[in-house]
């Protein structure tokens, strides 16, 4: 496949254009509503544009440079890496290099150690010499972080098959994880959903110890007063950290005396559960990352590359490689087209696209064919509980979420669809999965319920520390809350209990963490029309301290931006550049608050009118959404058409949600 574009990702065969036949209630009242109305109408035609004609929205949804080295790593490994592949990774990763011989995690943003080094060695796999000026540069910056030894764990680990790290200075992750029971303390299910295949598959790595030598050394990324393997010294520890040093000291020693058989059956259990867990479209997670660790335990394992399930996991990995014109190749992180269509879906709608519209009905008829149909990991915690959940991608069973599954349901309900039924069987089956994954505290988790222990976080494993699990958070219980509004279960104890949990997790600021988005205007976006959905008043004192902290983060020139190291340092919160997806979620919020005649909303609305592009869409390279805070970044190509135009169309067509229910429905608020 050949782009240039992010739009074209996955966008074969792009239905025609169609008439918008937007409307609007009311005739325009000023410049900045005239203003509003035919943006609205641009990109709701833009948008129409962009649907496939299977009936879903999908852009390209990315990530930093490090899994296009993983790819390369993987390939050399396996020895397929070819030069045509090599040549067109490594013209991609050169690209994004920084003018300081770094690699960021976002646009713009600040080198990282982790991905500059795994970029670094991939060039090197691509044929770049340690003597080109790129390359000098990168070495520099490299040194001037500690080098290697100073670097993030997955760094050390492919550095450690490529004989250039030593397997014995990192941590152990002993096969035998797979067989401690389910409801034992550092189990496989007490690690996040994205963590636990990568749990499973690096034990398999880890008992082989792969090394496979590459013709290269790299000591000119090592300071030089250190050796090539030479880790740093261990940071002060508090109880659970040495107690964990000394676990991993004991691991290591149990690996040099266990009986091989025990290994062995460890080892193929957790290829069974891997087996076990791959998706009809030959992935993991239906995402590269996690389809590249497993697909390298498997060849390890001993699994020939014609095996079916190698074969289809190669299969997805070459699906989502992109070639530009000039001939750089990036990869695909995951496919996003279940979440952009169901956004794409509620902000038409928000836009006046009629309910009946044959984009929205064809738009429906595809998400009721992506709900889950059978348990996923969720039902080890849930066992008795009926599936109905969606998931992000186009393939996944294993892990539907509730951010998806309360977005999928918030656009169904709104589509004028000519089988009413089979959508009020889809949405039910929904709304009960999603009230069954409601975690004991009131709140919703991505992924699980109850995902909350603190253990995970501190093993050696990863780098992610609490974010190795997967505990509530206010975006995903927001949208869930929401939902249940637009459902009518407004005084239905469990929502009671989800407002009353949002309502306690309002930072002192009066805005709300973002787990999944970049951040607190994320966070606020996600929960100011939520509660004032459920019925919370406009008047609460944490609606009006909420929206005195919008108001205060407002930049001068009327839009909002949150920059990504907002995560890591405080002095961001709230502040960075403005940016289309972030001044919408403001917007959003401060329109659900009631705010729609309040001067930082009009001068948020200009904003947005006088930078849509003559397309009907905005540009918008900044990374706004998150994977792993501080750690892995994303940028959702879609995000950039539909929250301006949610937040427009609701702007020109007054609609404020819940604004029926301020009052007695807030009991307990």
């Amino acid at each position: 496949m050949t782009t240039t574009a992010d739009d074209a990702s996955h966008a074969k065969d792009p239905a025609p254009a169609q008439d918008a036949d937007v409307r609007f209630p009311f005739p325009p009242s000023d410049g900045t509503e005239e203003a509003a109305r035919h943006a609205v109408l641009r990109a709701t035609d833009h948008l129409l544009t962009l649907q496939h004609t299977e009936g879903w929205w999908e852009s390209v949804f990315s990530t930093d440079v490090s899994y296009d080295a993983h790819d390369l790593f993987l390939r050399r490994l396996l020895g397929t890496l070819d030069e045509r592949v090599a040549e067109g990774s490594g013209r991609w990763i050169r690209s994004r290099q920084s003018a300081d011989g770094s690699w960021p995690l976002v646009f713009d943003g600040a080198g990282h150690l982790g991905t500059t080094i795994q970029a670094y060695v991939a060039l090197r796999l691509a044929g770049d010499r340690p003597d080109e000026e790129h390359m000098l540069r990168c070495a520099a910056w490299v040194r001037e972080q500690g080098g290697v030894p100073a670097s993030q764990l997955t760094a050390r680990v492919w550095l450690a098959m490529f004989g250039l790290w030593s397997w014995d200075d990192l941590p152990e992750i002993p096969p035998e994880i797979i067989a401690l029971p389910k409801w034992a303390p550092l189990n496989i299910y007490s690690f996040s959903a994205i963590m636990r295949l990568a749990l499973v598959s690096l034990g398999i790595i880890s008992e082989h110890r792969p090394v496979r030598p590459v013709p290269f050394g790299i000591d000119e990324l090592f300071v030089p007063s250190d050796g090539p393997v030479r880790t740093p010294a261990p940071a002060p520890a508090g109880g659970w950290e040495r107690a964990f040093r000394h676990l991993n000291t004991a691991v290591r020693a149990y690996r040099r005396g266990s009986p091989r058989a025990v290994r062995r059956t460890a080892t193929n259990a957790c290829v069974r559960w891997l087996l076990e867990h791959q998706e009809k479209d030959g992935s993991w997670g239906a995402c590269t990352p996690m389809t590249t660790w497993v697909l390298l335990a498997l060849h390890l394992q001993g699994y020939p590359s014609d095996h079916p399930a190698l074969k289809a996991a190669w299969d997805f990995l070459e699906d989502g490689a992109t070639w530009t014109e000039d001939g750089a190749r990036k990869l695909l992180t995951v496919h996003s087209p279940v979440w952009d269509t169901c956004l794409t879906t509620t902000a038409l709608l928000d836009a006046g696209l009629p309910a009946g519209h044959p984009a929205l009905v064809k738009a429906a008829d595809w998400l009721l064919t992506r709900q889950t149909d059978r348990p996923g990991d969720w039902s080890v915690r849930r066992p008795h509980l009926a599936p109905g959940g969606w998931s992000f991608q186009f393939q996944n069973q294993n892990y539907p979420d509730n951010d998806d599954t309360a977005e999928v349901v918030l656009a169904l309900r709104r589509v004028a669809h000519p089988d009413q039924a089979r959508v009020d069987d889809a949405v039910g089956r929904a709304v009960r999965w999603s009230l069954g994954m409601q975690s004991e505290d009131g709140g919703w988790g991505a992924f699980d319920a109850d995902n909350t222990s603190a253990l995970p976080g501190r093993l050696p494993f990863f780098d992610f520390g609490e974010y190795c699990v997967d505990p509530p958070t206010a975006d995903v219980t927001a949208h869930v809350v929401e939902m249940l509004a637009a459902m009518g279960m407004r005084r239905d104890t469990r929502t009671r209990r989800a407002v009353r949990w949002l309502l306690d997790r309002q930072e002192d600021s009066g805005a709300w963490y973002g787990r999944w988005g970049v951040n607190h205007v994320y966070g606020t976006g996600c929960v100011l029309p939520a509660l004032v959905a459920a019925g919370v008043p406009r008047d609460h004192p944490a609606v009006r301290r909420a929206v005195t902290w919008l108001t205060s983060v407002q930049n001068t020139d009327g839009g909002w931006g949150e920059d990504w190291q907002s995560y890591a340092d405080p002095a961001y919160l709230g502040r960075g550049p403005s940016v289309p997806s972030q001044t919408a979620w403001a917007l959003l919020a401060l329109l659900a608050a009631g705010e729609h005649d309040g001067a930082a909303v009009r001068s948020g609305v200009r904003w947005l009118t006088e930078r849509q592009t003559d397309q009907g869409t905005w540009e918008e390279p900044q990374f706004t959404g998150t994977l792993v805070p501080r750690a892995v970044a994303v940028h959702y190509g879609h995000y950039r058409h539909v929250f301006p135009l949610m937040a427009l169309g609701r702007y020109v067509r007054r609609e404020r949600p819940g604004a029926e229910a301020a009052g007695p429905e807030a009991d307990g608020a």
